[in-house]
C-alpha cells in the first residue's frame, strides 16, 4: 500500500504542477480547440478531473458524477476547485486502506458498456497511468501554444521531495 500512497502523492504533485503551468497561458489559449480527444487544455483537464472523481466514486461506492467528462466546469478555477475536493476525499479514503485491501474488488460498468471486476491494485495502477497519459497531452498542447511546459516525470518528484 505504501507504494501506491507514494504514487498518489506523485499524481497530486504532477497535477498541481500542470495546473500551475496552465495558469500562465491566456484564456484564449486555455479554451482553444486543438482538435484532440477532449478539444484542448480545458477539455483535457476536465477529463482528468472527471476521471479521477469517477474512479474515486467507484472505490467508495458512490454513483458516477452527475455530469460526464466534467463538462459542467467552465473555468480553470472551477476545474482546480473540483480537483482539490476530489483530492481531499481521495486522501481520506486512502488513509483507511491496508495491504490486504489491494486485492479487494469492485464491479466497474464503463459508459462504453460491459461489466468488469477489478482489484484495487489494478484500478490504482490504471488511475495513475491514465492521469499521466493525459498530463502528457497537456504538455504537448502547451508546446503547440508556444508556452514552456513543465516536466512531471516521476524522477523529478523524487528529486523535489529530497
Amino acid at each position: 500500500m505504501n507504494e501506491f500512497l507514494e504514487l498518489f502523492d506523485y499524481n497530486a504533485w504532477a497535477n498541481r504542477t500542470i495546473f500551475d503551468a496552465v495558469a500562465q497561458i491566456s484564456e484564449e489559449q486555455y479554451f482553444r480547440d486543438l482538435q484532440s480527444s477532449y478539444g484542448g487544455v480545458h477539455g483535457t483537464l476536465c477529463h482528468i478531473v472527471w476521471a479521477e472523481q469517477l474512479w474515486l466514486h467507484r472505490w467508495v461506492g458512490k454513483p458516477n458524477p452527475a455530469v460526464p467528462q466534467g463538462t459542467d466546469l467552465q473555468s480553470l478555477a472551477e476545474v482546480r476547485r473540483r480537483w482539490e475536493a476530489v483530492e481531499a476525499e481521495r486522501g481520506a479514503f486512502l488513509l483507511g486502506l491496508t495491504d490486504g485491501d489491494l486485492e479487494k474488488t469492485r464491479l466497474v460498468k464503463p459508459s462504453s458498456g460491459g461489466e468488469y471486476v477489478h482489484t484495487f491494485r489494478q484500478m490504482f495502477r490504471h488511475f495513475i497511468n491514465h492521469s499521466s497519459y493525459h498530463r502528457g497531452q497537456i504538455v504537448t498542447f502547451l508546446r503547440q501554444l508556444g508556452a514552456k511546459p513543465p516536466s512531471t516525470d516521476l524522477i523529478l518528484f523524487y528529486r523535489h521531495r529530497g
